[in-house]
């Protein structure tokens, strides 16, 4: 059949079979002919109508479409299928049982099937004494059908955890949110998870800056330092800048304190804000706010040189410590203005 073709199935169907029967209502077989008439239809071989492969019917099928099409007004929509009245639903899972379903989902999707299976199977047994208790299988194939999948407990029993998998659950999770390669980058921070001691003996946590590819997930740079402020993201991402060229979008998060001044001037503008990103969702990799690179050429952000984005640049901070704020003149002269 054509891809094209606007009839549902249950209209192909329906035509294929009137097609069939539609001779023996048009022209009445005498009596005690219909047997041979159906043998002979049965014998024969149909296209199906939705692959198109060779089919045949049995002699029971035809005989009961002439009778369903004999006895109606409209032959072809007394030949489509007709819906199950349960369709959509198991028959087995009462209402009871989904409400416990539902709320032991809520407060345990740690769980797996069969212990949901069980611990329903033990509250039917109190509300509903004389209905069996679905099986395993139907649970199992209700959760799956709702979307009521087995979630891992999280490590870390904190409030980042806990923000992020209620996240989780009210909002649509996609894999990517770039079509292309080098269309969109992500900036963000990351707070280590030991303590390191500064030449001043004093201990700091050191925090990563990190900026990856959307799609391809290709990492653009990495680079420890000691705090979170503007000049360690303006200089951060300049270092990606300089290594992998320019993309077209640029997203970092909103609770930086970013100065839009010291942005502009190394050729970002500011745009609509998104929604902060929740901590421990590798899946939510977008940042908060939104940046855009100008079209023009980033001579300001390399090192005063008049390179263009595209370029490959020298890094200005290669070999120096990681755990050290490395800032190129370029990019100290602009944060300075």
């Amino acid at each position: 059949m054509s891809s094209n073709d606007p009839l549902s199935p249950r209209d192909r169907w329906a035509r294929l079979r009137f097609s069939i029967v539609g001779a023996l209502l048009a022209s009445p077989p005498k009596g005690g002919e219909l047997r041979a008439q159906l043998k002979e239809l049965a014998s024969k071989t149909y296209r199906h109508p939705l692959t198109a492969e060779a089919v045949r019917f049995g002699y029971s099928s035809l005989e009961r479409w002439f009778y369903i099409a004999r006895k109606s007004d409209d032959p072809v929509k007394a030949l489509r299928e007709r819906p199950r009245s349960h369709a959509g639903r198991l028959r087995s899972v009462s209402a009871t049982a989904i409400q416990i379903l539902t709320a032991q989902y809520r407060e345990h999707p740690n769980w797996s099937a069969l212990l949901h299976a069980d611990n329903l199977r033990a509250a039917l047994s109190q509300l509903e004494p004389d209905r069996p208790a679905p099986s395993y299988p139907s649970v199992r194939r209700y959760l799956k059908a709702q979307g009521l999948f087995r979630r891992p407990r999280p490590k870390r029993n904190t409030e980042g955890a806990i923000t992020a998998a209620e996240r989780l659950e009210k909002w649509e999770v996609r894999s990517y949110e770039a079509e292309y390669v080098h269309a969109l980058w992500h900036a963000d921070f990351h707070d280590g998870s030991r303590k390191v001691l500064t030449k001043g003996a004093n201990w700091i946590t050191p925090i990563l800056f990190g900026a990856i590819d959307d799609r391809s997930r290709m990492v653009c740079h990495l680079q420890w330092y000691t705090n979170e402020q503007t000049e360690t993201l303006v200089h951060g991402v300049s270092q990606a800048l300089q290594r992998r060229g320019r993309p077209l979008e640029l997203r970092d998060p909103a609770h930086l304190p970013i100065r839009s001044d010291s942005l502009a001037a190394v050729t970002f503008q500011a745009t609509a804000a998104l929604p902060t990103t929740v901590p421990r969702t590798g899946s939510t990799r977008a940042a908060g706010g939104r940046l855009s690179l100008n079209k023009a050429g980033l001579s300001t952000f390399a090192n005063g040189s008049g390179h263009r984005a595209g370029d490959r640049v020298a890094d200005p901070c290669r070999g120096r410590r990681p755990a050290a704020i490395c800032t190129s003149p370029a990019v100290s002269e602009v944060l300075r203005a």
